[in-house]
């Protein structure tokens, strides 16, 4: 079956890229290159940098391959989180969550077989993918990284956490994660919300057809339950493609790592290639 599908994703992500997308990739936005160096900026929210016909394209292709391989992620909120009180005021709340995912770890899965068939674990795993999420951050990142995919449907979310990992040396000071968001017509909103001066009090809207965001993890925030349209509950789901990318070690070889571009040792962004073509060729 999956022999079957087409390979509607691009073998690079520069390939998906509106004249503005390669402006960034490329590190000619003063805006946006390096734009995470600052330690206030925790995230910045991209429209316009995907071209709309290809991640329309890529999104159908993306629905029909993998949603009938996800698997169900869920933390609820634990039993005894209020019986289990014992001081007013002292409740605490773990990360909660509802969303599906696709198990991308083992090439055996039917997520990772379809994932490979319509061209998506190529794209996600080429030099451009991981450059675009370099050159935002500023920072020279590992050439290992992890992909996940994630598909939130109707009531979706994921609660208030801070993605933190102080057990985790390579990760304690901070690390990057790239979405790109790809929604279905269904969906009515879902938004992330986030922390500004000690409150989550600001939010963005993430229910985009081709919006890239780009994080310095870690910081408090939360994406609210997807609201499906009237009538639309059915095919009401958005999709979100995932790399996390640890920073390079100082002295590490140039061949392991990703450079943003204009730095020194960086390498010319990759070549467009023709979009829908074949070619071939974590963390979270």
């Amino acid at each position: 079956m999956f022999r079957r599908m087409k390979k509607t994703f691009p073998a690079e992500f520069a390939d998906l890229l509106t004249p503005k997308g390669r402006r960034i990739l490329e590190g000619r936005d003063r805006e946006l290159t390096g734009a995470l160096l600052d330690p206030e900026r925790r995230f910045v929210a991209l429209q316009g940098v995907i071209d709309p016909r290809k991640a329309v394209a890529c999104r159908d292709a993306l629905d029909a391959a993998l949603r009938d391989t996800l698997v169900s992620m869920e933390d609820p909120i634990p039993h005894d989180s209020i019986s289990g009180m014992t001081m007013n005021y002292m409740e605490l709340l773990p990360k909660t969550v509802r969303v599906r995912t696709a198990l991308l770890e083992s090439r055996r899965s039917r997520s990772y077989r379809a994932a490979e068939a319509v061209g998506l674990t190529d794209m996600m795993r080429s030099d451009s993918f991981a450059a675009f999420a370099a050159v935002v951050s500023g920072r020279t990142l590992r050439r290992k990284w992890g992909i996940q995919v994630l598909c939130y449907g109707p009531g979706d979310y994921t609660g208030p956490h801070n993605d933190h990992h102080p057990e985790e040396p390579e990760a304690r000071d901070g690390y990057v994660d790239m979405h790109v968001s790809l929604t279905m017509p269904g969906v009515e909103h879902q938004y992330l919300v986030y922390a500004k001066d000690g409150h989550l009090s600001e939010l963005t809207k993430v229910s985009t057809v081709g919006g890239v965001t780009v994080y310095r993890l870690p910081f408090w925030h939360y994406t609210t339950p997807v609201v499906a349209r009237r009538g639309a509950e059915a095919s009401a789901r958005r999709w979100v493609l995932l790399g996390t990318f640890l920073d390079a070690a100082p002295g590490a070889r140039a061949s392991s790592t990703i450079v943003p571009a204009g730095a020194p040792g960086a390498r010319p962004p990759a070549r467009v290639a023709t979009f829908g073509s074949g070619g071939g060729a974590g963390r979270r």
